[in-house]
């Protein structure tokens, strides 16, 4: 067999008439190969006798080419060709094919269509500078057709997968989109008449429109009950929808977390005190100011409080402490719970993420909670922890920078 070189481009002869069996196109139904027929290849190089070699060994592929010339033309040939690929030669008039791999990379950032280079430019320095620039691959002149084409069918196959991958996930965020959207709407619509249902089972049940019987009071509590919890739900859900949406903005100014703290403890103490717990806030030493957006993390401190009465038997004691001032304050509220199972804590701070472990006085809890406080918490640049405690229960900690 006689190999010839004079071109820069490997070819094969042989004095045997019978032709070598030609590769597998992309298009053939081959195990494995996904059909990359019509697929644009950009060509860019100076020698035209190249150019004809290159073109006609990817046309039996099956693939548009285009060529370019100059490093020059290629910019110009890449904004209206729009190639899944391109060939560039190095050592061309003008600027080279470094430069030009450059200048894409800067034009269409991460959009870029693989480039590789076909030159005989083999030094080291060289092919680390090639893909340095944002190429992909680095061919040699002379080079082996069959070589040369599997390199060129894996970067288009990648590429379609990279696109098709995008698809997909532009596909998801549509869908998820009008899922929050769609959540949003059914929340807001169902939440008037539900605060109405909750206000008429109040008026009825503090006496307003008569008395009542015991055992009507007992449904009017029912009644009021199961609309507050139905309405704790859809504002969950609202939130869900309006974080998941980006729509979460918070306005952060200097707030004296020690009053935040004492304000949600006050609240929630009402409904500690039918479970017989009570809520220890100890202050701290000196004033703790941080940048926060108060209506929002008041939200936050809600929930841990009232999860932590929640979850602890009726009698216990929930400790709340402001604690460590520079560079972060932590806000640690600790219950008497049976604590987190090691085996879910996974599910910790997700969405529906529901434990196996119960409310004491049958309350009820959506697992939607935490991972609202969690979102918010990183709004703020902060993080928020559960620690299982030696003596039993458990340890919310919101650590916020001071």
């Amino acid at each position: 067999m006689e190999i010839f070189q004079n071109t820069g481009v490997t070819f094969s002869s042989s004095s045997s008439p019978a032709p070598a069996p030609r590769p597998a196109s992309p298009g053939s139904k081959v195990p494995g190969l996904v059909n990359l027929r019509g697929r644009r290849i950009l060509a860019v190089d100076d020698d035209r006798l190249n150019i004809r070699i290159i073109t006609g060994m990817l046309q039996t592929e099956g693939y548009v080419l285009a060529d370019a010339a100059s490093g020059e033309e290629a910019l110009e040939k890449y904004e209206e060709f729009k190639p899944d690929l391109v060939l560039m030669d190095v050592v061309m008039p003008g600027i080279d094919g470094f430069a030009a791999c450059r200048e894409l990379r800067n034009r269409y950032g991460e959009n870029t269509a693989p480039i590789v280079f076909i030159t005989a430019k083999n030094d080291s320095d060289d092919i680390v500078e090639g893909l340095a620039s944002g190429g992909v691959d680095y061919l040699l002149k002379p080079f082996r057709r069959k070589e040369a084409l599997a390199r060129i069918r894996a970067h288009l196959q990648n590429k379609l997968l990279v696109e098709q991958q995008k698809a997909l996930v532009d596909q998801l965020k549509q869908a998820n989109a009008a899922k929050n959207k769609l959540l949003g709407m059914a929340a807001h619509d169902l939440r008037n008449p539900l605060a109405s249902i909750r206000g008429l089972a109040e008026f009825l049940r503090d006496g307003t429109v008569g008395p009542m019987s015991a055992e009507q009071k007992d449904l009017v509590d029912t009644i009021y009950d199961t609309s507050q919890s139905m309405l704790n739900l859809l504002n969950e859900l609202l939130d869900v929808a309006t974080i998941e949406a980006g729509e979460l903005k918070v306005h952060r100014e200097p707030q004296n977390l020690a009053e935040l703290v004492e304000k949600s403890v006050y609240l929630n103490s009402i409904n500690a005190a039918k479970k017989n717990t009570k809520i220890v806030f100890q202050p701290p030493s000196e004033a703790a100011v941080a940048r926060i957006d108060a209506p929002k993390m008041r939200q936050v401190l809600d929930n841990l409080i009232s999860n932590a009465v929640k979850y602890s038997p009726p009698g216990s004691t929930v400790n709340v402490r402001i604690t460590g001032f520079h560079p972060a304050f932590t806000i640690a509220v600790q219950d008497q719970g049976p604590g987190i199972p090691e085996n879910e804590r996974h599910k910790l701070f997700k969405d529906f993420g529901v434990l196996s472990v119960k409310p004491t006085g049958g309350e009820k809890s959506t697992g939607l909670g935490l991972a609202i406080c969690r979102k918010i918490v990183e709004a703020h640049r902060g993080a928020i922890t559960a620690t299982n405690l030696s003596t039993g229960g458990c340890e919310f900690s919101v650590m916020l920078p001071a």
